[in-house]
């Protein structure tokens, strides 16, 4: 006869318009911006939509509903600033014993309760180990020393030692 098998199988009441699903979806979308192909895919199933996942997939790719992550990043480094900018050092040297050059960096830690901290840390850069680090809540030059003042009065580094981190404003700052 020339009608394909799976034409027989197929229900009739399954076929959606795409444009009212996509109506749909952008209803959906407002309501729960975070939902992504799969929570959207359920919750049109128990709204009595029979569809498919890849389906819904295909159609927010296509009339751009996709998901943007939200942003766990946050920015530790101001390098626009008006303070010294300072040569590399760092680039050109091989620490080959301990206290020749330290190296430094600004992270956050997540706290359970949405709040964070800051942590400067100093490290030496031949042995990989934490020499000196200082942890608050506000990010400023105060930190950045604590972190610097811990690592000279733990290890009491030789002349010479260079001490090496990202071009930040903290670093840069005038104490």
């Amino acid at each position: 006869m020339g009608v394909p098998r799976s034409s027989f199988y197929r229900d009739s009441r399954a076929v959606v318009d795409d444009t009212a699903l996509v109506e749909r979806l952008h209803v959906l979308a407002e309501e729960w911006p975070r939902y992504g192909y799969r929570r959207m895919a359920a919750q049109l199933r128990a709204e009595g939509i029979p569809i498919n996942r890849k389906r819904v997939a295909r159609l927010m790719r296509r009339h751009g509903l996709c998901v943007q992550p939200r942003r766990r990043y946050v920015v530790t480094t101001d390098s626009a600033h008006d303070g010294p900018i300072f040569p590399n050092l760092a680039r050109t040297m091989a620490p080959d014993g301990p206290d020749q050059l330290w190296v430094a960096d600004i992270t956050y830690i997540g706290l359970t309760s949405g709040a964070f901290v800051y942590l400067a840390i100093v490290l030496d850069a031949w042995s990989r180990r934490v020499v000196g680090y200082g942890l608050a809540r506000f990010i400023d030059a105060r930190l950045t020393l604590a972190a610097l003042q811990a690592a000279i009065v733990t290890r009491r580094p030789p002349a010479g030692c260079v001490h090496h981190s990202d071009r930040g404003c903290q670093y840069a700052a005038e104490r």
